[in-house]
């Protein structure tokens, strides 16, 4: 079974195909040359990224690659399903919490942003394929970007039937394991190192879980940010979304979280998927259709 790990968007990630030969070894190859392109074209962390040269030119519409269309697009969505408890233009504010660092070069970038911008001062024209920043703001497509590179890697795997990509713990499973089972998937306890607080059991779908744990600076803050208060959400602990791609799991994963165990399952439901929402008292909280999978 090839097994390739790679670093890439701050992340190690891991591919297995169990199928063997040179067929699967370019196609494990393909799949991590999405995260790579897609990396580059959509990192906040380099004055040279696409992302970063629309940036510089707020109130221009700006001509996009179809990567970063697609990208600004699909978080645009969700920004507007989850009424904006998920906002792509949050990058200020993550730069302002030090989280401006890329991960390979150590190069910090910061830029200036106007502090009451929000997804919709961003406008596309999708006839022209163009991106305009109605003010001047930093776009962080960090969930939507990795989920994007998940889920194009999926396609270029999704041959081979039986294969697992885990990006940082953003997993998509496709078929089966060597065992020619679906998928066993544990779920982090958000409080006890090297324990689980539940499993799963998934084939062709995605679980991407956002937590409090992750990235944690000074006085508990940590690295998502509700867009209204500009503060860490202190309602959850952690969210994980089962969703048929990574891109939808990992956005909707962030807003839920943002939203709380009520609204956050709220919108799980509304949107088709399923999830678990435990609380900071680590009470949980599902969708209905969670139990199919659990």
């Amino acid at each position: 079974m090839p097994v390739r790990t790679e670093p890439a968007m701050g992340t190690l990630v891991t591919i297995r195909v169990l199928p063997s030969g040179g067929e699967s070894d370019a196609a494990i190859d393909r799949a991590f040359s999405w995260f790579h392109e897609i990396e580059r074209r959509c990192t906040r962390f380099s004055e040279a990224s696409e992302l970063m040269q629309l940036a510089a030119q707020p109130g221009m519409p700006v001509a996009a690659s179809p990567i970063l269309f697609e990208a600004v697009r699909f978080a645009l969505l969700v920004a507007e399903e989850s009424g904006g408890a998920f906002d792509p233009t949050l990058g200020h504010r993550m730069q302002a919490r030090g989280f401006d660092r890329h991960h390979r070069t150590g190069e910090t970038l910061r830029t200036a942003a106007d502090d009451a911008a929000t997804y919709r001062d961003v406008q596309l024209d999708a006839v022209h394929r163009t991106i305009t920043l109605l003010r001047p703001l930093t776009l962080d497509l960090g969930a939507v970007a990795k989920g994007l590179a998940i889920d194009t890697a999926a396609r270029e795997l999704a041959p081979f039937g039986d294969f697992a990509i885990d990006a940082g713990g953003d997993l998509y499973l496709g078929g089966c394991n060597d065992r020619g089972a679906p998928w066993s998937i544990g779920i982090r306890h958000p409080r006890r190192e090297g324990e689980l607080i539940a499993r799963l059991t998934v084939s062709n779908q995605a679980v991407c879980t956002s937590g409090d744990y992750e990235r944690v600076i000074d006085g508990g803050e940590h690295h998502i940010l509700d867009p209204q208060t500009g503060a860490s959400p202190r309602h959850a602990a952690s969210a994980t979304v089962v969703a048929s791609g990574a891109m939808l799991a990992d956005a909707l994963a962030t807003a839920a979280f943002v939203l709380g165990p009520a609204e956050g399952i709220d919108l799980l439901t509304r949107m088709g998927v399923e999830g678990l929402i435990v609380t900071k008292e680590l009470d949980q909280h599902q969708t209905q259709g969670l139990c199919r999978v659990a």
